[in-house]
């Protein structure tokens, strides 16, 4: 797991504000029609060109989409329009945007619409902090994300108070060193409970950011994946999951493929059947009657 970097900034990023319902609901919309075009034939500029029409006038998301427009027809990126709109987009839709638009190309901007838009549609729903930490951070796990600069944007999120951002950013120099159920159950109510009933002083500990029951569930996984942890959370808290990539259509190349090996096969078993009645010509292989023949590329 990537080590704390010692030149990361030891504070959140800048912090916007929770935004309307009506502004979550248009955001989940773009993100959606973004996920089923984009990495197709058309090219963001595009799609951002045509879709800016489709979202609801009376939102602020039409001027962040011209802004948007403007700054990938300048630089070809979104991710600095996004940066600099950090009034109406969260840190970490940015980073997820700057890590889909990297050179090495593993994580794809489909896919970061699509958490997006699922991201999104959470805040729709009365979003927890609690619940939005558990499917950010299972997004930098699923996607194999850089701990250090996710969990420094995640800090900057705006549902998250003070005491939740000192505390994801202490994670950073935590995460691979211990246990993340651990990490989860000694901030939950769940682990002040136990030391009040034994009798020990709960001042320095905490802070008690998770329910009785996500501590609950998180000494229950201790020592497994974390992974069973955030599926055992969606089940029994409603957390929401993180979309999974789908699955490559191949049906659209593999028939080609049949096609040409069906040719191959028709042409051999020609040759064998000329050959069987003896009245295979094998001059029309030679180099100059190559023209002749009719065989599959």
């Amino acid at each position: 797991m990537p080590r704390l970097n010692p030149k990361q900034p030891t504070q959140p990023p800048e912090r916007g504000q929770i935004l309307d319902r009506e502004e979550y609901i248009e955001q989940a919309h773009l993100f959606e029609l973004l996920h089923e075009q984009a990495g197709g034939q058309f090219p963001i500029q595009d799609l951002l060109e045509q879709l800016r029409h489709e979202v609801l006038a009376t939102t602020r998301l039409p001027m962040a989409m011209e802004y948007m427009l403007t700054e990938v027809r300048h630089s070809g990126l979104l991710g600095p329009a996004m940066r600099q709109l950090a009034h109406y987009f969260t840190p970490f839709q940015t980073y997820l945007i700057d890590q889909s638009e990297l050179d090495t190309g593993r994580f794809m901007m489909n896919t970061a619409f699509q958490i997006m838009r699922a991201e999104a549609e959470y805040r729709v729903e009365t979003a927890t902090p609690a619940g939005m930490f558990f499917y950010q951070f299972e997004v930098l796990c699923r996607n194999r994300l850089s701990y250090d600069r996710g969990l420094t944007a995640m800090s900057g999120d705006p549902i998250f108070d003070d005491r939740w951002s000192r505390w994801i950013l202490g994670l950073r120099a935590q995460i691979g060193l211990v246990d993340f159920a651990d990490l989860v159950f000694l901030v939950s109510e769940d682990y002040r409970k136990k030391l009040s009933a034994a009798g020990k002083p709960t001042e320095d500990k905490g802070p008690f950011l998770f329910g009785e029951k996500e501590g609950r569930i998180a000494l229950a996984n201790r020592r497994k994946d974390p992974l069973y942890l955030f599926s055992a959370l969606q089940r029994h808290l409603g957390y929401p999951a993180v979309p999974k990539p789908e699955p490559a259509e191949t049906t659209q190349e593999l028939i080609p493929q049949m096609a040409r090996r069906i040719e191959r096969l028709e042409a051999r078993i020609q040759l064998m059947e000329e050959e069987r009645r003896a009245s295979l010509d094998i001059t029309k292989f030679y180099e100059q009657n190559k023209h002749r023949l009719n065989l599959p590329e």
